[in-house]
């Protein structure tokens, strides 16, 4: 699903955001990117999102090469992507339905009826259902995550990124928040998120992308369980 192979990302002044990394995610894995403020996390999403292109190396999304992919395809390929921040980026004056409406819009959906069956699903599988009427200001820091959540998955993603989801979520949100990626993982759906909670993560079985200065130091799985006393 995500391949990246020797890649390089340079911007003007020289500064080098990211060095030589290589890693492959499969289709339907789930893993976690972490590392310091400035490690190039960022810039390994945005590179992902064809955001931004690599200065060197190669980066494959979902069987496209990257570097091959024409101004023109960049749109069909982020539709295949789900994208959640730490700040929701709601829009404040629309509904929680226009909000998790608007991937479908953007795509050119224009059928009212299939369009609602669709918000109503994401919203089902966050936990949501009944609250469509309702405005971002009039929910909880974490019912408005939910909504970002749900207006990632409203087109079908094959790929999840989330970008810090739980920085702004107490303890329990955040592990209810993690549960929904997991569960999303769990019907197939590849999942890579960002987050420095390392307490957090270390309660789910799977990888972790370690960045430093741009380099990738580990890509190894998370051990959870203790072992059994001798």
């Amino acid at each position: 699903m995500i391949q990246f192979t020797n890649v390089v990302k340079r911007y003007p002044g020289g500064h080098e955001a990211l060095n030589n990394v290589s890693f492959d995610i499969a289709k339907g894995d789930m893993a976690f990117l972490t590392g310091h403020s400035g490690a190039g996390k960022s810039t390994l999403m945005k590179l992902i999102a064809c955001i931004e292109r690599p200065s060197s190396g190669q980066v494959v999304v979902n069987g496209h090469s990257l570097a091959r992919l024409g101004r023109a395809q960049i749109p069909a390929l982020r539709r295949q992507i789900g994208m959640i921040f730490q700040d929701h980026k709601l829009i404040a004056e629309r509904s929680v339905f226009d909000n998790v409406a608007l991937p479908l819009i953007i795509a050119g959906l224009h059928n009212a009826t299939e369009t609602a069956r669709r918000v109503r699903a994401a919203l089902d599988k966050v936990g949501l259902l009944g609250k469509e009427k309702l405005f971002p200001m009039m929910l909880s820091s974490g019912e408005q995550q939910r909504v970002g959540i749900a207006r990632a998955v409203v087109n079908k993603p094959a790929l999840l990124l989330a970008d810090e989801p739980t920085g702004n979520l107490d303890p329990d949100l955040s592990a209810e928040v993690m549960g929904l990626f997991e569960q999303f993982n769990q019907v197939g759906v590849t999942v890579l998120i960002i987050s420095h909670n390392l307490g957090l993560i270390s309660r789910f079985q799977h990888r972790i992308l370690n960045l430093e200065k741009g380099h990738l130091l580990t890509s190894t799985p998370i051990i959870t369980e203790t072992p059994p006393c001798a």
